[in-house]
């Protein structure tokens, strides 16, 4: 990795080492969820991203490793002398051997028929925890407590926090370091030609079992932060949200580029901590960037974050800014506009203004929205949204033009081969 590379990621581990001991308990509390949803992401993407084979049941080895941790941190409670900043180790062992025996049956197939193998897998989990009381808790799940070790309390979020960026660095290093290993390339080899990798004498099944079982043991230690974090787990970890929810986050950051999982997560992560109370249409708003993202940037944030990077020296960046600011100002106007147009409608078909029409007999009183009063029957209430709309995407069409017809002069100079980018690519 070059230098310069290595001195942007020390400044930002510097920065997630300096800056939480200022911050009050509810962001440290997101931070520790922001790199367990990293950690999961990068090991969800070692399959999708590396490998080619898209899983819809990791949530399977995320709980694992979550009820692992658990049962060890019951048994340091009772006495067994383990230490606290170990427990993760649970967490992977359970998520290598769970790995092993379900990746075997998983990667007799491949494309959609190894994705439902993997849903169906996950699927029976959440079926069978609250069933198994001596293993899941039942309905009501597993908890224990935190136990000191070494004058380290880890009672306070600060302390977990420390913990679980540890653990974090180092996995992720971890990973970073596979892909650079010859395994790491017969992944890739796997995704983009399998046959031509058994023609070549690889068994290709037993790499992809090692490949999965990889990826779940690092999955079991995501869930065993998480446990670690909250102390308590359920049998909720299994469910189909959780899966889908490391989908999203990877393909938006970029399953193309090593660290543009981190970059879905942190962005999804941090929008529901900061939106969630502001609004009860935060998750149909994470679902619109989803399919925004698929629909226009198909390889992701990060993966046009690497394509700028790889370029930077070929492009005339005082001929770009002006229409990245253009486009800039179109996106916000267009966001402004489906914002407003999704809270009218959110409050006129939510409960408290049935009530509303109730008390008026029927009629459309007047709401409440963003410290203004507003008719459901007034030309003003729906002619702002789409103005906004409208302007907002001519504005964004002009910018686009305008890019493209940058990115597309014949007279830029040609990119250095084989340059390194800072997020790292797969390919």
């Amino acid at each position: 990795m070059p230098m310069r590379n290595l001195l942007v990621l020390a400044a930002i581990l510097a920065l997630l080492v300096a800056v939480p001991p200022f911050l009050d308990i509810s962001w440290q509390n997101a931070l520790v969820n922001v790199l367990i949803a990293s950690l999961f992401a990068l090991a969800f993407n070692l399959l999708i991203g590396q490998a080619g084979l898209l899983s819809f049941g990791h949530a399977a080895y995320f709980g694992v490793g979550a009820f692992a941790a658990l049962h060890l941190m019951i048994a340091v409670e009772d006495g067994l002398p383990f230490p606290t900043p170990l427990l993760p180790l649970a967490g992977a062992a359970a998520g290598l051997l769970v790995g092993l025996v379900a990746g075997y049956f998983a990667t007799m197939r491949s494309g959609v028929y190894f994705a439902l193998v993997t849903l169906a897998i996950a699927e029976l989990f959440h079926s069978l925890a609250p069933r198994l009381q001596d293993l899941f808790g039942g309905e009501s799940g597993i908890a224990s407590m935190r136990m000191p070790w070494q004058g380290l309390t880890f009672g306070s979020m600060l302390e977990v926090y420390y913990l679980t960026l540890f653990w974090v660095v180092a996995c992720g290093l971890g990973l970073w370091a596979y892909t650079r290993t010859p395994f790491g390339r017969l992944t890739l080899a796997l995704r983009d030609n399998e046959q031509r990798v058994r023609f070549l004498g690889y068994n290709a099944h037993a790499s992809k079992v090692v490949i999965f079982a990889v990826s779940a043991m690092v999955t079991g230690v995501a869930g065993s932060l998480q446990a670690i974090s909250n102390e308590t787990a359920n049998y909720s970890l299994f469910a189909t949200d959780v899966s889908a929810q490391v989908v999203l986050q990877t393909f938006v950051g970029g399953s193309t580029v090593f660290f543009g999982p981190v970059i879905g997560a942190t962005a999804f992560t941090l929008f529901s901590f900061l939106v969630s109370d502001l609004t009860r249409s935060w998750v149909f708003y994470q679902g619109l960037i989803f399919v925004l993202v698929m629909l226009y940037m198909p390889t992701g944030i990060g993966g046009v974050a690497y394509h700028h990077i790889r370029n930077r020296r070929r492009l005339d960046w005082s001929l770009l800014a002006g229409p990245y600011l253009l486009a800039l100002v179109g996106g916000l106007l267009i966001t402004a506009g489906i914002v407003f147009l999704t809270e009218t409608v959110a409050v006129l078909f939510g409960e408290d203004y049935a009530r509303s029409r109730e008390a008026a007999e029927g009629g459309l009183p007047a709401f409440e929205l963003f410290g203004s009063s507003w008719d459901p029957a007034g030309i003003v209430t729906w002619l702002i949204p789409l103005l906004l709309l409208l302007v907002g995407g001519a504005i964004l069409v002009r910018a686009r033009r305008r890019i493209d017809a940058i990115w597309s002069r014949p007279d830029r100079r040609k990119a250095g081969a084989g340059e390194p980018a800072l997020l790292g690519g797969v390919e």
